[in-house]
């Protein structure tokens, strides 16, 4: 079963880069430690999304990072070893590793306990959940969850359950100790001053955070 190398999940976004070039933004992630990537571009058409997708394969292949690519195993089909992350509401994980087989990765976002145990029944390796804080980004799911909610779905799953949602370094420690494998970040990194630092405080806030005490 496939596993998620990392506990960061950067998702991305290129309106929020703060005009800078998100193939520049990556590489700096990349280059911080960043190691997983899921490239989240919805408007763009399918022979558009496939040729970033591809640029991106290039640069997560030469930094050992894992690449996902939102919601479009059609895609994902193309690229070698390429995952995918699946809405709440897109095929079922379960017809999705039909299209890619057993050793792809494969992860699916939620907004409720619910959907949190339903997508572990259905096999996924991995599960966002989220907003767990006020985010504007993720208005359209209503409420934040907020922690609680965090950790009920973390203590209803044996799979990775991953926070999104309002993450800031300073709010690792709070969801790991909720039971969250790691945290999905947009904004955080892509839309940082200094892009390599926000992911070094994050990556090292994570390790801290997941050490044995």
């Amino acid at each position: 079963m496939p596993s998620l190398a990392s506990r960061l999940l950067l998702v991305t976004d290129r309106q929020q880069t703060r005009g800078r070039p998100l193939l520049e933004v990556l590489t700096n992630a990349l280059a911080a430690g960043v190691r997983a990537v899921q490239l989240r571009e919805r408007d763009l058409s399918s022979r558009e999304l496939l040729r970033l997708a591809q640029e991106v394969q290039r640069l997560t292949t030469a930094a050992g990072a894992q690449l996902l690519i939102n919601d479009r195993a059609d895609v994902a089909m193309t690229l070698d070893g390429v995952g995918v992350h699946l809405r709440a509401n897109s095929l079922p994980v379960a017809t999705t590793r039909k299209l890619l087989g057993g050793q792809r990765l494969i992860g699916i976002s939620t907004h409720s306990v619910e959907e949190v145990a339903r997508a572990e029944s259905e096999g996924a390796d991995y599960i966002v959940l989220g907003p767990i804080y006020e985010t504007p980004s993720k208005m359209v799911y209503g409420a934040p969850l907020g922690v609680r909610v965090l950790e009920e779905a973390c203590r209803r799953v044996r799979v990775p359950v991953i926070g999104i949602g309002g993450v800031t370094a300073a709010r690792v420690g709070e969801m790991q100790r909720a039971g969250a494998f790691g945290v999905a970040v947009v904004t955080a990194v892509l839309g940082a001053d200094d892009v390599e630092r926000a992911t070094h405080e994050l990556l090292n806030v994570l390790s801290m955070s997941s050490s044995p005490s």
